[in-house]
């Protein structure tokens, strides 16, 4: 069963891209492939800072609806279902529950700091807590 993990940032902290570059980055050294689960308008900035989030910095990523040879880039950016290849670990940036969350070993929901992405948080919270997900909180 999916196991689903929650990062809850502090009040201050209104975008999740850091941390969900954080949360690539520990997820690729450990051998994860990722797909980054993220509105469109959100992708190039993801994108950037995969280049650049920490000094010496690379995470090897790509956009959905690219042509994928191998070998396959440890990240993978969307708003759609992924490739079948793709199925260890989804870091979640939209407000709602994809349809195809199921697929991945791991789920990590980024939770933003302002209200109505904590509200947001709660209604997918719920929704996985419902059907008998094991969930766990980080407080970060």
């Amino acid at each position: 069963m999916t196991r689903i993990d929650f990062y809850v940032l502090p009040e201050t902290e209104r975008d999740g891209a850091l941390t969900a570059c954080k949360l690539c980055d520990k997820a690729v050294a450990v051998g994860h492939r990722i797909y980054l689960h993220a509105p469109e308008e959100t992708a190039a900035a993801l994108e950037d800072l995969l280049w650049s989030f920490r000094q010496g910095s690379f995470i090897s990523h790509e956009r959905a609806g690219a042509t994928l040879e191998p070998p396959l880039p440890a990240v993978l950016i969307g708003s759609a279902e992924p490739p079948a290849d793709y199925h260890d670990v989804m870091i979640n940036l939209n407000a709602e529950v994809p349809a195809f969350f199921s697929h991945f070993e791991r789920v990590l929901e980024i939770v933003a700091g302002d209200a109505e992405s904590r509200a947001a948080s709660r209604g997918r919270y719920k929704f996985y807590r419902d059907r008998g997900y094991q969930l766990t909180s980080h407080k970060l």
